[in-house]
C-alpha cells in the first residue's frame, strides 16, 4: 500500500507539473508601474490633445494682435538643443512657476468667457483641472527631489474684455502660447527622466 501512495502521489505531482505552465500563462504579468516623470509626460501630451481641440474646434481669427499678455512665459528661448543640457531641480522649478502662471491666466481666461458665455467653456473647465492636477504631480516630484520651489511672477492681464472678439483674440494668444509650452514642457520631462532615476 505505501508503494501504491507513493506511486499515486508522485502521478499527483507529475500532473500538478504538467499543469504549471497553464497556470503560470493564466496569471497576468505584472505591468511595470509608471513612473512620477512617465505621468507627467503623459499628463503634459493631454494638456497638448485639449489645447489642439481647443484650437482647431473654435476658428479664431490668425491676424491676432500679439502680445496682450506680457507676462507669459518666454518661449522663444527654449530650443531642442537645450533639451539634452538640462539640470533636474532648476527645470523643474521654473516649469512649476511656468505653470502656476499659466493656472492664472486661464483662470481669467475662464471668467470672462463666463461672462460672454463662450462656447469652448466646458472644455476650458476640463483644461484647467487637468493643469491643476498637473501642477500637484510636479509638486510632488520637486519635494522628492528637493527642487525649490520659485514664486510665480505676478500675472500682467488685460483690465476687461468688453466684446466677445477681444475674448476670441485673447483665447486664441493663450492657446497658442500654452500649446508651445507643453510641447516644450513634455520633451524636458521624457529628458530628464533618467536624472531623476540618478537622483533617486
Amino acid at each position: 500500500p505505501a508503494v501504491l501512495l507513493d506511486s499515486s502521489s508522485s502521478l499527483l505531482f507529475s500532473l500538478l507539473l504538467a499543469q504549471l505552465p497553464v497556470f503560470t500563462s493564466a496569471s497576468p504579468v505584472p505591468q511595470r508601474r509608471p513612473s512620477d516623470m512617465d505621468k507627467l509626460s503623459n499628463q503634459t501630451r493631454n494638456l497638448m490633445k485639449l489645447t489642439q481641440e481647443l484650437l482647431r474646434e473654435h476658428a479664431f481669427d490668425p491676424d491676432v494682435e500679439p502680445h496682450r499678455f506680457r507676462s507669459l512665459p518666454e518661449m522663444s528661448n527654449r530650443s531642442a538643443n537645450d533639451l539634452n543640457n538640462l539640470e533636474l531641480k532648476p527645470t523643474l522649478s521654473q516649469l512649476h512657476a511656468d505653470l502656476k502662471l499659466y493656472e492664472h491666466h486661464f483662470e481669467w481666461l475662464n471668467k470672462v468667457s463666463k461672462k460672454h458665455q463662450h462656447p469652448a467653456l466646458p472644455k476650458l473647465v476640463e483644461m484647467i483641472k487637468e493643469m491643476k492636477s498637473l501642477i500637484n504631480l510636479l509638486h510632488r516630484q520637486m519635494l522628492r527631489v528637493e527642487a525649490p520651489r520659485l514664486t510665480p511672477a505676478t500675472p500682467s492681464l488685460p483690465p476687461h474684455l468688453p466684446y466677445q472678439f477681444d475674448v476670441l483674440q485673447s483665447s486664441h494668444e493663450l492657446l497658442q502660447h500654452f500649446r508651445l509650452f507643453c510641447e516644450w514642457a513634455y520633451r524636458a520631462f521624457i529628458s530628464l527622466k533618467p536624472k531623476v532615476s540618478a537622483v533617486q
